[in-house]
């Protein structure tokens, strides 16, 4: 059989030979010596005998041994020729034996470059083995600015600890949270039982992933891999057995469609008006238990110890009272991230239809729940969360920062400011510059000190007291229960505070409006569409304002009110012209205004404020969980 298998071999090969030549590529293998940079001397490490994948071996060392294979390893020379005899030999001895001896084999950049053992190479590519043994050396790339390089350099730092080469990924920051998402620290090394779970686990998704046809998307087998495994959990993956993950796999497909077409959110700025139509038209009849549809709202913590919480709370009230016939609610409160699912099955076995998840932390539970129910719709209260299964909504709050921080700079005699904030998540940066660009416009010498309440080994009251601003920019909202005045923009006046204002979301609205979408069938609309959803709405949708106070002077809240005008109305973007950040001019263009993507995504600070954007692990512990789920990292 072993002739026969050089034809197959053969034929394979000058369909490959021919395939790239009509391509306009390189149709034989490429040979390390070309690839190289001239001129560079690179320094060498060897990795001792290890498995090559044989998928990651891309050529040989040199141009004198890549013409007689096609670019698929597979060979190009006739049956009658001394190399098909070796060939068939070393194929006749795997099929009876097994090739054991090593190959030789450099590793550039993760691909591997052989040096002897080209037609092992070969044979074991023709048998589809997975890898084969080598002793390998490892080429050193100069470190530079491009991406590819910048991923390679974490791989180096993940194959330290992990032994693994063959996984790879498109995103920055990907091994790393790899290597969180297994459970083990950033300097953990893996033992030989760790990496046996884990080949055993990664080998039975790929092998699912790639018979459904996941090669075709534009991303890496690791991407769709990691994505899986921050879904459902790498300890809950492994207890799966091969058929629960077959059919995991292919309950995700939409998810890792979506990261193939670059987790693209598709922002709604504003509510689609819609005809109304009744609940009853437009759900399934057995999605009505009764004459109402039941809408869960699921919290994190409690009304009377979280200001978020009573804020969602207080909408959830407001849905109740405009909906009397149509709608009927519940809540569930101190919720953990252990307690979020079944929190879920729990609130769908009661016959809800509609589930609010209120914090970025319950998004991946969240897309579990509504993979495996499909009738229920499921909102999860975050931004730039890019999951299909799943629709999200946020307020833009910037635009209530930018009149709180022009309320501050008008009041601030000293042109000194201190803002509190909490995490760095996507939006809250805005939030920030915002204000400081607010404040700069009424008062050009105005500075904002920027304190993080979340921050380690950090005072903030004490920094603010060193600081002695004017007025310092607080929580948006307090609790009752409290009874503080340290909220929204205060002025110390003989050491207690006098408010100013207070910016306000008002998530009864939202909620209203979202409800109506559904009513009105505009939600249906976006069914078919092929990115994620997220509902940011502001000002021009009633959800966003500022209330300010009787302390305010009169002429402070006529320009407030012209602000908040001209806002709404779309005649005014807080970020428009140019801008300049602490390190240097953002947008130069007098005419440019920053789109909602990158005000969304804004991860520099304005001139003005003193402070930074700190990491993950800067943070107090209780905090790394809703950043790790929705932060961004300080370049």
């Amino acid at each position: 059989m072993s002739l026969e298998d050089y034809r197959k071999a053969y034929k394979l090969g000058k369909k490959d030979y021919q395939t790239r030549l009509m391509h306009g590529q390189r149709p034989i293998l490429d040979a390390l010596d070309n690839i190289l940079p001239a001129g560079e001397v690179h320094s060498m490490v060897s990795l001792g005998l290890v498995q090559i994948p044989l998928d990651q071996i891309v050529g040989t060392v040199t141009e004198g041994r890549s013409n007689v294979f096609a670019g698929n390893f597979m060979p190009i020379l006739s049956e009658n020729s001394e190399f098909a005899a070796k060939w068939i030999n070393l194929s006749t001895a795997h099929e009876e034996e097994g090739i054991r001896e090593p190959v030789k084999a450099y590793e550039y950049m993760n691909k591997f470059y052989i040096e002897e053992g080209n037609k092992r190479v070969s044979v074991m590519k023709y048998f589809e083995a997975v890898s084969i043994p080598g002793n390998v050396t490892r080429i050193m790339p100069k470190r530079t600015d491009e991406k590819e390089n910048r991923i390679y350099f974490e791989f180096l730092d993940f194959y330290k600890l992990a032994k693994i080469n063959y996984i790879w990924f498109s995103k920055e920051g990907s091994f790393a949270k790899l290597q969180k998402n297994i459970g083990k620290g950033p300097e953990d090394v893996w033992t030989d039982d760790e990496r046996m779970d884990f080949n055993s686990l990664y080998t039975r998704f790929t092998t699912f992933y790639e018979a459904k046809g996941g090669s075709a998307f534009p991303i890496t087998p690791g991407d769709a891999f990691l994505s899986f495994v921050t879904l459902y959990g790498y300890q809950t993956l492994l207890g799966k057995t091969t058929n629960e993950i077959k059919e995991l796999v292919a309950k995700s497909w939409e998810e890792f469609k979506l990261l193939g077409e670059g987790e693209e959110v598709e922002l709604k700025m504003n509510p689609a008006e819609g005809k109304k139509l009744t609940l009853s038209r437009l759900l399934p009849l057995n999605a009505l238990n009764s004459s109402q549809m039941k809408i869960a709202f699921i919290y994190e913590k409690t009304i009377t110890s979280s200001a978020w919480t009573y804020s969602h709370e207080l909408g959830r009230l407001h849905l109740e009272q405009t909906f009397p016939d149509e709608v009927s609610t519940l809540y569930f409160d101190n919720i953990t991230e252990q307690t979020i699912e079944e929190t879920l099955e729990k609130a769908i076995e009661m016959g809800c239809k509609i589930i609010f998840t209120t914090t970025p932390t319950f998004a991946p539970a969240s897309v579990k729940a509504a993979i495996a129910h499909p009738n229920v719709r499921i909102l999860n209260c975050s931004l730039n969360t890019s999951h299909r299964y799943i629709r999200t909504y946020y307020a833009r709050m910037h635009e209530a920062k930018f009149l709180m921080g022009a309320i501050a700079g008008a009041m601030a005699e000293n042109g000194v400011l201190s803002y509190i904030t909490d995490y760095p998540l996507f939006g809250n940066i805005a939030n920030i510059n915002a204000f400081a660009l607010g404040a700069k416009m009424i008062n050009p010498r105005a500075k904002v000190h920027l304190e993080w309440s979340t921050l380690k080994d950090s005072d903030v009251s004490e920094n603010i007291r060193r600081v002695n601003p004017d007025c310092v920019s607080g929580r948006d909202i307090v609790i009752p229960e409290e009874a503080s005045r340290y909220f929204g923009i205060y002025h110390m006046d003989d050491g207690h505070p006098r408010n100013l204002a207070m910016p306000l979301c008002h998530w009864g609205m939202f909620y209203e409006r979202l409800i109506r979408t559904i009513m009105d069938g505009t939600w249906k609309q976006d069914d078919n569409t092929t990115k994620a959803i997220n509902y940011w709405w502001g000002m021009s949708a009633g959800v966003v304002d500022v209330i300010c106070s009787k302390n305010l002077p009169v002429g402070t809240k006529r320009l407030v009110e012209l602000l908040k005008n001209t806002i709404s109305a779309g005649e005014f973007n807080p970020f428009a012209g140019v801008l300049y950040s602490q390190t240097g001019i953002v947008k130069g263009n007098p005419d440019n205004v920053l789109t909602p993507e990158e005000i969304m995504k804004m991860d520099w600070l304005a001139e003005n404020v003193i402070g930074f954007i700190p990491k993950e692990e800067d943070l107090r512990e209780n905090a790394q969980p809703v950043v790790s789920q929705q932060g961004l990292q300080a370049k």
